[in-house]
């Protein structure tokens, strides 16, 4: 069950509707307490409001009363719960990696080669950023466009670099053990593939369906080098 948050951002109690008398002064009659107990919000409801609204808008232009109105709370509620506009924004992002951005990580986990990886991402990345029911393309992609805030556009290129820097490490790997030629270039090819996984994601905000996506994917895929014997 999730938690349940006052609309002050504590934690809301067990028990049951306070219904506190105090006397009226001077006439010794008792009369209810005119204030009652904060209105309670889902926490996990309003993060993945949240996180829609950044994948949508970006980090920019996603404003704090924006944050408030579409997570139905106060900017109290707001600021107890999650911290400032950017300790909401982290927390959104590992949200998004675990929940809609995973496919990456789990296809250089479970995929024999890197070839195998990358073309299990990109068919993956086809179809999770044209899919309806939440913004196209990727948040790790979009929220960054237009960030004025350093740390925070620093933060989402550290990210994209992690990628790359994973496919060539698997590349390397796969050069190491004749799975690819010797002078296969892994920075290039591992470079090509984060470039293509961005500019996917941006042609899905542009309206690419995903079998378009997936035709972009083919042409990228045929440009990988292969050994006489063993492929990807």
């Amino acid at each position: 069950m999730h938690p349940m948050v006052n609309d002050d951002g504590t934690a809301t109690a067990s028990k049951g509707p306070e219904a506190a008398s105090v006397r009226a002064a001077g006439d010794g009659k008792a009369r209810t307490r005119p204030r009652g107990r904060p209105r309670s919000f889902d926490r996990e409801t309003a993060l993945e409001k949240a996180l829609l609204a950044f994948w949508e808008h970006g980090y920019e232009a996603t404003s704090v009363s924006d944050l408030t109105r579409v997570m139905d709370i106060g900017a109290p509620s707001l600021y107890a719960a999650f911290g400032d506009k950017r300790s909401l924004f982290e927390e959104v992002v590992r949200v998004y990696g675990t929940r809609y951005g995973s496919f990456t990580d789990r296809a250089l986990a479970e995929e024999p080669t890197a070839r195998a990886a990358v073309e299990r991402t990109l068919r993956e990345a086809a179809t999770a950023y044209t899919e309806p029911g939440h913004p196209h393309g990727c948040l790790v992609v979009h929220a960054a466009a237009n960030c004025s805030n350093l740390e925070v556009e620093q933060s989402l290129r550290d990210r994209r670099n992690a990628n790359i820097a994973a496919f060539e490490s698997r590349i390397r790997a796969d050069v190491a053990a004749g799975v690819l030629p010797p002078a296969t270039d892994a920075a290039a090819l591992a470079r090509h593939t984060g470039a293509m996984i961005q500019g996917m994601s941006q042609q899905a905000r542009d309206g690419a369906s995903r079998e378009e996506l997936e035709a972009v994917a083919e042409i990228a895929l045929s440009i990988w080098p292969r050994t006489g014997t063993r492929t990807g």
